[in-house]
């Protein structure tokens, strides 16, 4: 095992190439990833908190530094979620339109979650038949190798574990919020809303910083979640910005959040948004829900709406 220096993992040598695993000095290795994916070297963090609460060397760095987001990024819509890999249309933006299968890694929407457990009685996972995790154990031990691979959802969704306490997790919050940022550094969203939220609400063992909690917010809806950029555009309506909510709203909009066309509508009635915002809100939103919508994720709707909705 040798330490990567991009991505701070002890890894095998089969993780790395030939010229990179001889290289004397350790502080310039890098795993195949991390030079495939040109990311750089970087200092290692000073620490990480294991399992029974001790300092142990760490594969995770804490981002203290923050760039600056720029209203050009920031109001950029994002781009279209991936198609589901058994149906082939487009996965929801919804959380609750998908669900991560941690035997394979692989995210599926919800109509053929739904059709495939309605089959096989949910024992069985609906893109590579692996049988479903039957304890905590087994999941545990199902996310530890995937999150060995670099699969974010796998360590976004251990990081949970560790803030709930729950997976047969210790509950260890420093953690949790390590895993998070990982999670977000290698692109899932949801990982720097809960980041964001920690620093507003002074949650998950760290002290309030609205700065920060602003700013992975931003990250966040920058990568497409709707619930980050509802929230941004809800708290540019307390601030008195009704221009720049506009803004967040008509992005979460396209993206078919029923939220945000409803604060559209409110803004159009209260003056500060015209009909047209409004119209070209409704034909987007109903563009979006054509591209996602079909029978079988409305029978999964139907059957359990809380678990299933897609739109």
């Amino acid at each position: 095992m040798k330490l990567c220096a991009a991505c701070h993992q002890d890894l095998p040598k089969d993780k790395y190439s030939k010229k990179q695993w001889k290289l004397g000095a350790q502080s310039q290795r890098r795993c195949t990833s991390c030079v495939r994916d040109n990311r750089e070297v970087v200092q290692p963090p000073p620490a990480i908190i294991d399992d029974s609460g001790n300092n142990n060397t760490g594969i995770v760095r804490l981002l203290d530094s923050m760039s600056i987001v720029s209203d050009e990024e920031l109001f950029k819509q994002p781009p279209q979620k991936e198609d589901c890999l058994i149906c082939f249309l487009q996965m929801p933006s919804l959380e609750t339109g998908y669900k991560y299968k941690s035997c394979c890694g692989k995210v599926i929407c919800s109509g053929c979650i739904h059709a495939v457990a309605l089959r096989d009685d949910n024992k069985l996972c609906p893109f590579c038949r692996t049988p479903t995790h039957t304890s905590d154990k087994q999941l545990i031990k199902r996310l530890k190798k995937r999150v060995e691979l670099g699969d974010r959802y796998a360590i976004y969704n251990l990081g949970c574990g560790y803030n709930r306490g729950t997976y047969g997790c210790p509950q260890i919050r420093a953690k949790a919020l390590e895993l998070w940022h990982r999670a977000g550094e290698l692109g899932y969203s949801r990982a720097h809303l809960n980041i964001g939220y920690a620093y507003l609400n002074g949650t998950t063992g760290v002290e309030v910083d609205e700065k920060k909690g602003k700013y992975y917010c931003e990250l966040a809806a920058m990568a497409g979640d709707m619930d980050a950029r509802y929230n941004l555009g809800l708290s540019e309506i307390d601030a008195g910005n009704m221009e720049r909510a506009l803004k967040h709203f008509m992005i979460s909009a396209r993206s078919g959040d029923d939220d945000s066309l409803k604060q559209i509508k409110q803004l159009f009635m209260n003056g500060h948004a015209t009909k047209d915002d409004y119209a070209k809100a409704l034909q987007a939103h109903q563009l979006y829900v054509d591209e996602v919508r079909s029978d079988q994720r409305d029978e999964a709707a139907a059957f359990d709406h809380d678990q299933y909705k897609y739109y």
